[in-house]
């Protein structure tokens, strides 16, 4: 007969293997210092568009400041709910804020770690009874003192009446939140459309999501700035003409809720790298100075486009403050 004890390390086995290995604690332990709050706004305020997601989130952090300015003066404080709802399209700068976020509500003593824990619907559901939960209170623990980002969370809530564990998800979080209220900041995120659909899904979902923040698509000019803010960071530059070059291929592309907005800039710089290598091997590389190694022409991005299945009219002026 099978060994009861050789059957439970089985299982045991298995479920290191579906959940993933024990959490390294040293690795939760290590954490970037604390940052003052007005170096985090003006981080905030130096990304490329966003204006109203800015005002939003600063409206947010004044709100948390009285209330904590009132607590230690022994007023009462207004109950609110520090958990948020991040509404937009892929790539609109959803994980980044929700990162800074996290940042300052430690620097203002709301969280005692501040870590963003980012998951989806594949970090909390599991496949067979039990796991769910598994998988959802040790996420739980990971983003204790922080914020548990769910991106695309729309994805945990039942479509029809298939069986979904996605609904055991939800009820734990649920709980979770309540449970600890002190300790724990969830926000999630998604399509607006599918987002709207998942809050009106779950009673508690909306009461306890109460405070959403739009993200807009980055118009023309912002992408362009986007493209520019990539390059510099890899010290690249941009050459003559590119800046229109790059407003065309923006302008045509298709903007629907699949656009990637920011991911995309990233992919048509990352193509533009490659065909500018391309551009420079023909050559006699070892004799290229500086300034080639770093120059982006308008051949390398409209390489790069067509290489996305862009096809880029040619450089257009006037461009500039028009609006997608």
């Amino acid at each position: 007969m099978p060994n009861p004890l050789d059957q439970l390390k089985a299982l045991g086995d298995q479920l290191r293997t579906q959940i993933g290995e024990e959490l390294d604690i040293d690795a939760l332990r290590r954490q970037e210092p604390e940052r003052p709050l007005d170096e985090l706004l003006a981080e905030l305020d130096s990304l490329p568009g966003l204006e109203s997601v800015k005002e939003q989130v600063r409206a947010l952090v004044a709100f948390l400041r009285v209330q904590a300015r009132r607590k230690e003066a022994g007023l009462p404080e207004v109950a609110t709910t520090q958990h948020l709802a991040f509404l937009g399209n892929p790539g609109t700068g959803k994980t980044t804020v929700a990162r800074l976020l996290a940042q300052m509500y430690r620097s203002m003593g709301l969280l005692r770690r501040g870590q963003l824990v980012e998951v989806d619907r594949a970090g909390l559901v599991g496949q067979y009874v039990g796991l769910t939960a598994i998988k959802t209170e040790r996420v739980v623990r990971r983003a204790l003192d922080g914020v548990l980002f769910i991106d695309e969370a729309y994805s945990l809530a039942r479509e029809g009446e298939r069986l979904d564990f996605g609904d055991e998800a939800i009820e734990i979080l649920l709980k979770r939140m309540e449970d600890h209220r002190h300790r724990l900041v969830v926000i999630v995120a998604g399509y607006p459309r599918l987002m709207h659909r998942f809050l009106e899904s779950n009673p508690g979902l909306r009461s306890r999501f109460s405070r959403e923040i739009d993200f807009p698509d980055y118009t023309t000019g912002e992408l362009v700035e986007i493209f520019a803010r990539f390059a510099a960071d890899a010290e690249y530059t941009l050459g003559e003409g590119v800046p229109e070059s790059l407003a065309a291929v923006f302008e045509r592309s298709e903007r629907s809720e699949a656009f990637g907005n920011a991911r995309f800039a990233r992919t048509l710089f990352e193509q533009a790298l490659n065909a500018q290598a391309l551009r420079l091997a023909g050559g006699d590389v070892e004799r290229l100075g500086p300034d080639e190694l770093m120059r982006l022409t308008v051949d390398d991005v409209t390489a790069g486009a067509r290489a996305l299945g862009e096809e880029p009219e040619a450089a257009r002026t006037g461009w500039f403050g028009r609006k997608r």
